[in-house]
């Protein structure tokens, strides 16, 4: 099955019971990957997040959006709209995340301004996500044969106890579609939740990405989310620019129709 170690969902949320996992000590590193995929994540999810961009001078950049999923079978829809400000808003995105490994997954951004739906190709997909430093292939399951895991060491991270797992792609293909060479995934011992990450960039003369979603971890509908989380792009110890998400209004179990996750849904907009 595809299972993957880092997205913008398994970040989001981890599952509230784990009775039945195995002692921490007893884990090498790909049955922790194993555990970070095999949480419920939480079916037919709704939220509404805010977006922050900042500049490496400081200046910022405010977006709202709404988000919606839903599990259909073992693959997971996932729609994005924007709310404000005015000129994004009616920008969407729709994604299809197969679990079959041997499937590329399907995304669709729609442009208001364009009145045009682009099909987002594998080899974009390392590419930028409305100007944030998540890129598309972010917003997607990884699947784990394409990885070998390492166990380098436990840590604290916000009083938390954690894992320090390394992942790195096992081929160039996946380099250049995740545009990552390799990461280090902080993963919470309790949980499963992965609380931070540093990236490697293929691009960019020894750029790195930084994430944390340590700070603001909750329950909602039995369900353990990271309200809160950044995504840094450094060059050495230089700040180039940083995404802010603050997740809002948060529910899991809702009533979502599957005829909402299409691409004529999406060129509707809300």
């Amino acid at each position: 099955m595809k299972r993957g170690f880092f997205s913008l969902t398994l970040v989001m949320t981890a599952v509230a019971g784990l009775l039945f996992a195995p002692a921490a000590s007893a884990l090498n590193a790909r049955e922790i990957m194993q555990r970070v995929d095999a949480r419920d994540d939480g079916d037919n999810g709704t939220a509404t997040m805010e977006m922050i961009l900042l500049d490496k001078k400081g200046n910022e950049r405010r977006r709202t959006l709404r988000t919606f999923s839903k599990d259909q079978g073992d693959d997971r829809y996932r729609l994005m709209f924007f709310m404000e400000p005015a000129d994004v808003r009616g920008t969407g995105f729709l994604t299809y995340d197969y679990d079959d490994p041997g499937a590329d997954d399907d995304q669709w951004l729609y442009l208001p301004a364009l009145a045009k739906t682009r099909r987002i190709a594998a080899a974009d997909k390392s590419g930028s996500f409305m100007g944030s430093d998540f890129n598309y292939a972010d917003m997607t399951r990884k699947d784990l044969d394409l990885y070998t895991y390492e166990l380098l060491k436990e840590i604290t991270v916000a009083e938390r106890k954690a894992w320090v797992i390394q992942a790195v792609p096992t081929s160039p293909q996946e380099i250049d579609q995740s545009g990552y060479t390799r990461s280090l995934l902080f993963v919470d011992q309790a949980t499963f939740l992965v609380l931070r990450a540093i990236h490697w960039m293929k691009e960019g003369g020894g750029r790195m990405k930084y994430l944390d979603a340590s700070s603001h971890i909750e329950q909602v509908d039995d369900i353990w989310v990271a309200r809160y989380m950044t995504m840094t792009t450094k060059q050495g110890k230089t700040t180039l620019h940083r995404t802010i998400l603050r997740f809002k209004q948060m529910g899991f179990g809702q009533d979502l129709d599957e005829g909402l996750f299409t691409v004529r849904r999406l060129e509707q907009g809300l």
